[in-house]
């Protein structure tokens, strides 16, 4: 259902992911099925429910085996984006994935790069 033309459809998908990777199970099954990509994807949605459901369910994904997927660099360059974001929700929930998750080597390279790269995904329409 990530994939979906209907952003609804992204947005319920995505939550409901979201509330199922807390229970043990359901998260290796979400991790072995390569859903952090998937869900990386949703990053991009101009759907704000949907960005905000994504950042948290990466947030419950991560684990020491997944950590590596959960905060790519893409992903970290996109959180300092977030970071930067009018939607207060958007920014905390982007500060707190920074600060619990990443490196402050991985955030340094991010910063580093953004510097030098175009903007790619948009922040979610308000």
């Amino acid at each position: 259902m990530l994939t979906e033309d209907n952003e609804t459809l992204v947005e319920f998908a995505v939550g409901g992911l979201c509330n199922l990777c807390l229970d043990k199970t359901n998260k290796e099954y979400i991790l072995e099925a390569n859903g952090v990509e998937a869900i990386i994807n949703c990053l991009s949605s101009p759907n704000e429910e949907t960005v905000v459901s994504a950042v948290t369910t990466l947030m419950f994904l991560t684990t020491p085996q997944s950590r590596h997927q959960t905060t790519a660099l893409p992903v970290v360059e996109c959180m300092l984006r977030f970071s930067l974001s009018a939607n207060k929700r958007l920014s905390n929930l982007a500060t707190l994935f920074l600060e619990d998750y990443c490196s402050p080597p991985q955030v340094e390279e991010a910063r580093n790069l953004s510097k030098h790269t175009a903007v790619g995904i948009p922040l979610p329409k308000d």
